[in-house]
């Protein structure tokens, strides 16, 4: 009986201790089951919370775009009273949009005198918005061109002495409406000592309201020309990249991102816009063919077909590599410039520097000609500068045009003398007389 109920004791137990090692095994998966529940309910949790945060994300934006929309309105209509007190007008619409030709119906005497002090229409300028648009002159191949984000910035100096206030102030306005501000560090203003009073007072109270921190002007104390002119807004610029161009221009569309991406791809290269006509009479704006630049043996900068191996690809976004440039529209590495030497000081005013400058370049780095990047020149038919000027330093009573040639052939075509020599003589003849 013992036995039995040892043996009926120990079953029981057993069975006990069986049924809870079941328990605790179903337990076990219970609470892995259950943890694996809350993960994925926490999971969901955070994805949910995520997307009403970027929800939420997308609302706020949504709501700082119409604020910061309204905002912009708010500040042009304040600021477009700017250009009021001075006799200028801002804004879309009006005389000369699309580049289109535009006249005056009261032709007056004032009209012929601006006329002959500036060498350009300068009374129709005045009617002329400042943000005007203008055709894009771009192959459509180049429209469609993505660049990087990591560009660098340039500083954009423009150099006038005696301009019209309206022409220098829509060279600015077209540089901002047409650079992306991420790219545009700051516009350097370079007077050459005008003699223009609306130059002075007007223009700053106008550019440090209108552009605060982003317009800089430099004043030279006297008349240095176009070339030393030039070496200030160097030295004023903090940007990586330099653009400089007379204050008579108006910019297309997308005309930085490309110049930026060849220095970027070589700091060597000095990019050359492509150069369009805005006409002086009527401000019309007209396309300019495709074209490299040359030198002749005055060593006169002009046009020239671009090289076989460009015409052969027949890809107008190509860029072109050219022998030589002008000097009224180039961008270059801030420092390299300044390392190879930057423009020659030994020079007068204007003409013959951008040859040599085109020659050095062309021995020991990149000229690049770039039709996807373009600016629109007013070209005048008069300059502050005369011509038939004597620069104090110049040798042989030389018209300082002439004077600089010579500076550029002593350097680099000693081997050409002669035929330089005859060429610039009769340049300085036909100046003359």
């Amino acid at each position: 009986m013992a036995v039995a109920r040892k043996i009926k004791t120990l079953l029981t137990v057993n069975i006990l201790v069986f049924v809870g090692i079941i328990l605790f095994s179903v337990y076990c998966r219970l609470q892995d089951r259950s943890e694996g529940l809350v993960q994925i309910v926490r999971s969901a949790d955070r994805r949910v919370r995520s997307r009403q945060a970027k929800v939420g994300a997308l609302v706020d934006r949504e709501a700082i775009l119409q604020r910061l929309d309204h905002l912009e309105e708010v500040v042009y209509n304040q600021l477009n009273g700017l250009a009021k007190p001075i006799g200028l007008v801002e804004g879309p619409g009006g005389l000369g949009q699309g580049g289109m030709a535009a006249t005056l119906r009261d032709d007056s005497q004032d009209t012929e005198s601006k006329f002959e002090e500036y060498g350009y229409n300068a009374q129709l300028s005045d009617r002329i918005s400042l943000d005007r648009t203008i055709p894009d002159y771009r192959p459509q191949k180049c429209r469609q061109m993505t660049y990087s984000d990591d560009l660098p910035q340039i500083s954009v100096v423009f150099i006038f002495v005696n301009e019209a206030l309206s022409v220098i102030l829509r060279s600015v306005h077209s540089v901002v409406n047409h650079t992306p501000s991420q790219l545009l560090k700051e516009v350097i203003l370079v007077d050459d000592d005008s003699d223009n009073v609306e130059l002075k007072f007007n223009l700053d109270q106008y550019v440090n309201k209108r552009y605060p921190g982003l317009v800089k002007i430099v004043r030279n104390s006297r008349r240095e020309g176009l070339i030393r002119a030039r070496l200030q807004g160097w030295k004023a610029a903090t940007a990586p990249v330099v653009g400089f161009f007379d204050a008579h221009v108006e910019f297309s569309t997308g005309w930085a991102e490309p110049a930026l991406t060849r220095i970027r791809e070589d700091r060597r290269r000095i990019v050359l816009p492509a150069i369009d006509n805005i006409k002086y009479d009527t401000f019309e704006v007209q396309q300019y063919a495709s074209a490299a630049h040359g030198y002749n043996w005055g060593l006169w900068c002009m046009y020239i077909i671009p090289p076989q191996d460009w015409l052969d690809r027949g890809d107008e976004a190509a860029p072109i590599r050219t022998p030589a440039m002008i000097g009224c529209s180039f961008v270059v590495d801030r420092e390299y410039f300044g390392d190879i030497g930057l423009l020659d000081p030994g020079m007068e005013v204007y003409g013959g520097e951008n040859v040599e400058l085109g020659m050095r370049f062309f021995l020991v780095a990149l000229l690049v000609f770039q039709l996807i990047s373009r600016a629109l020149y007013t070209f005048r038919i008069l300059t502050p500068y005369r011509a038939t000027q004597r620069p104090p330093r110049s040798f042989h009573n030389l018209t300082f045009p002439v004077h600089n040639g010579f500076q550029c052939e002593r350097i680099y075509l000693l081997f050409f003398t002669g035929l330089c020599i005859c060429f610039l003589l009769r340049k300085n003849y036909v100046k003359d007389h």
